[in-house]
Formats: C-alpha cells, sequence, structure tokens
C-alpha cells in the first residue's frame, strides 16, 4: 500500500545552508504528502564522520524512511548498509540510503543527477581532455557520469596520492583502460593548460569553505568550468571562471537532479524535476542554467 506520509534526512558535515530540505518537501506538497526533512548535522552533533553508522542505525530504528548522505560520510557509510545498488557499488560511494523491510540499501544518484545537469547546461561543450579536482565521494560520482557522457580521458587530481590512483584504476577498469589518470596538485597547472574542460568536486567555495580550489591565473577563455558546490550558487570559481570568460555549469542542477532521483527512490512517485528547478532557482535567489 503507498504511503502518504515519510521522513527522511541528510547525514554530512555543515549542511545547515543545504536546500535539500525545501526541494524535498516542496514537491511533497505538490504531490499531496506529509514529508519530514531533517537535517542531522554531525557538526552540531558534535560526532566524528565515523559515526555515520550509528546515525543511520538510529534513523532506521526511529522509522525513518530513508537518508541523503553528503561529505564527509558517503565512503564511510558503505560498511554500515546491508545492500548496495550496483552504481553505488561501483562508485565505492553512497548518497541515498532507503529503509525498508528493516534493510538499509545504499543508491547514488549523484552520478545521474551530474550527467543530467552537465547535458543540459554544456551540450556542446568538447570533452576529449577533462582535468577534475577531488577523488572523494562526489568525485567518484562525477567521474562517472563524465566518462559516462563520452569524456575521453580524465585526470583525477586530489591531495591524497593513493585515493585518486584508486579512482583511476576504478574508472579505467568500469570504463577501459586509458580512460583516466591521476595527479597531484603539483601538476595542476600543467593539466589545466592542455585541458578541454574543468570539474571542481571538493567542498572549497561551500559556505563553511570558503575560497578558490586553485589559482585563477590557470583560468581561460575557451575552457569550460562545472562546479558540484552550489551553497552558494555562484563559487568564488564560477564568478572567476565567467570573468575570463569560461562557460561554466553551477552545482545547482546536479543538486536538483540528484534530489528528483532520491525523492523517487524514497517515495517511488515521479518527481517533477523542471518544476524543482525552478525551486532551486526561487531558493538561491538565482536561476540554475543561467
Amino acid at each position: 500500500m503507498a504511503q502518504d506520509s515519510y521522513l527522511v534526512g541528510l547525514i554530512g558535515s555543515g549542511i545547515g545552508p543545504s536546500l535539500s530540505p525545501a526541494l524535498h518537501e516542496r514537491e511533497a506538497d505538490r504531490q499531496g504528502l506529509r514529508y519530514l526533512y531533517r537535517l542531522i548535522d554531525i557538526d552540531t552533533l558534535g560526532v566524528a564522520p565515523d559515526a555515520v553508522g550509528d546515525l543511520v542505525r538510529a534513523a532506521r530504528d526511529l522509522g525513518f524512511d530513508g537518508l541523503n548522505i553528503t561529505h564527509p560520510c558517503k565512503q564511510l557509510v558503505i560498511e554500515h548498509l546491508d545492500g548496495l545498488d550496483p552504481q553505488a557499488e561501483a562508485l565505492g560511494a553512497v548518497n541515498t540510503v532507503v529503509f525498508e523491510d528493516g534493510r538499509a540499501t545504499g543508491y547514488n544518484t549523484d552520478v545521474t543527477g551530474f550527467a543530467a545537469s552537465f547535458a543540459r547546461g554544456l551540450p556542446d561543450a568538447p570533452l576529449e581532455r577533462v582535468v577534475q579536482l577531488g577523488a572523494g565521494g562526489a568525485g567518484a560520482a562525477v567521474a562517472h557520469a563524465m566518462l559516462t557522457l563520452g569524456a575521453g580521458h580524465v585526470t583525477v587530481v586530489d591531495p591524497l596520492p593513493d585515493r585518486s590512483a584508486d579512482l583511476a584504476a576504478s574508472l579505467n577498469r568500469h570504463f577501459g583502460a586509458g580512460r583516466a589518470g591521476a595527479a597531484g596538485p603539483e601538476r595542476l597547472a600543467a593539466l589545466v593548460g592542455g585541458a578541454d574542460g574543468v570539474v571542481h568536486a571538493t567542498p572549497t567555495g561551500m559556505a563553511a569553505h570558503p575560497g578558490l580550489p586553485f589559482g585563477a591565473g590557470l583560468l581561460r577563455p575557451g575552457l569550460w568550468v562545472a562546479e558540484v558546490v552550489y551553497r552558494p550558487l555562484e563559487t568564488e570559481l564560477l564568478r572567476a571562471a565567467r570573468g575570463v570568460g569560461c562557460a561554466t555549469l553551477s552545482g545547482g542542477g546536479m543538486a536538483v537532479f540528484q534530489a528528483a532521483d532520491a525523492f523517487r527512490l524514497f517515495t517511488g512517485r515521479e518527481p517533477d524535476s523542471a518544476r524543482m528547478l525552478v525551486d532551486l532557482g526561487e531558493l538561491a535567489g538565482a536561476g540554475v542554467f543561467g
């Protein structure tokens, strides 16, 4: 029997500015559902990221229908789940957990969310050589999305060499040898200089982590720049990129499309993603796609 009442939440660090509650609750209101979306901020609770397992168990015991998971818990949560969707398993990262029949199953809607946003916002972008900053949970999803969209080669840059190497190896297993590589930040200038575009998949630029992920001097006309951060919708990176004539993509589209996919998993109902894009624009005070 279909439910008409849902309790869901978001686990992560520094998530106070998140628009996920409003996005989910507005769509639920349009569909006539009672829907409560709660923030479970590990900073506010004063617990470490590895407490995510305890929080997931508590949410299940308290009757939650599901959870979204964000930085820095997308990879840590996996060992605490009963099962994984194949895409989440291939990624090694989970951003959505569904509770059903006492089981916690992990999914990843970041891949489909970013792919849908990129296809809409940068439909004609050249994809032969892509540089990606960040090999964490969001980075894994975005790299998969870029290769799914047809990127020729993705170089993953991360200050933790094991993390970037592991992601590149996983991508090559999944998409074929030679599709991905790993590099340290010391090679960033040379890599960006020869790239068609840059994907930024670290927390830098978020409300709690202001700043630029790399020097603005590396930006040039003809380079496209795609952002994962969506609060603020215009990060310092996007502002600098637009200032020199780069085509840009905000993180807003990814936020909407991954939320729509999560809403579908939680409720079994089809969300109106076009209306949710309008919602995000209203909530953020700016259009998602310009």
